[in-house]
């Protein structure tokens, strides 16, 4: 009985995470379509590559003991060619100042990662410590992936307006960080656990911040349309008032003439 709940949760878990690294495709096919990158950050998607790095390495067999971790090795692996893929967009469509940041912060990112790898190979012999050493770097990542949106969620509250944090995200991220809690305390592992604790509170903060802030777009791109023309020194009513007056004098222009 136990096994069958922790394999359902674990299934239900890889659905949600694969929705979850599926979610930007929204973004970024605005990206495509605009061809900008625009305010969004490269930063959670090089943090995810990392996550999904080094969770999949845990899940294998030179880490973990024999396949006892299959289903992190599954969802993870979707999850590379997916935040590879975002990476590589977010890179040919970003300025040339933005092409150096992505430079600037995936580069590290992949060799954490290689060093990791063969560290966790070579240097402990057998599988305990080196779920230690792979199981806390990733640890220390997927907090960071959780919290990193705490930028995104900082723009929403300055803006009043969830148009960067897409809600497709925002309950994917609920709901993954939620099953891999309930995975993780059932099998017992603080690796996969661990940083749910930090993702479900923030998935929750986004979910409020959308039901607080969904509304506020319309409400902030209305205003704008006036604010152009106000601007500019001029305001509707004067354009009302403009426009009457040269109707009256081409009146009485045509009266004179006649």
């Amino acid at each position: 009985m136990a096994e069958t709940l922790r394999l359902a949760v674990a299934v239900i878990g890889n659905v949600a995470s694969v929705s979850l690294y599926a979610a930007p495709i929204v973004t970024f096919k605005r990206v495509i379509r605009k061809k900008s990158t625009e305010e969004f950050s490269c930063v959670p998607y090089i943090i995810g590559l990392l996550n999904c790095l080094l969770f999949t390495w845990y899940g294998l067999p030179v880490v973990s003991y024999k396949w006892e971790n299959f289903p992190l090795v599954t969802v993870n692996g979707v999850g590379i060619v997916l935040e590879f893929s975002y990476v590589l967009i977010y890179f040919w469509y970003s300025s040339s100042k933005g092409k150096v940041k992505v430079a600037m912060i995936a580069l590290p990112v992949l060799l954490v990662f290689g060093a990791i790898a063969l560290a966790s190979s070579f240097a402990f012999p057998d599988h305990r410590h080196r779920k230690n050493l792979v199981g806390s770097v990733g640890l220390g990542v997927s907090i960071a992936m959780y919290a990193s949106p705490l930028i995104v969620m900082k723009k929403v509250i300055q803006t009043k307006s969830v148009e960067f944090m897409p809600l497709p995200l925002s309950l994917c991220s609920f709901l993954a960080s939620l099953l891999w809690l309930t995975y993780g305390l059932l099998i017992r592992d603080i690796f996969v656990a661990g940083p749910s604790v930090i993702g479900t509170p923030l998935g929750i903060l986004q979910l409020v911040l959308h039901c607080k802030y969904w509304k506020r777009k319309v409400i902030i791109e209305e205003p704008n349309k006036v604010d152009l023309v106000v601007h500019k020194g001029i305001s509707l009513e004067n354009l009302d008032l403009e426009k009457g007056g040269l109707e009256k004098g081409n009146l009485e222009k045509n009266v004179t003439s006649s």
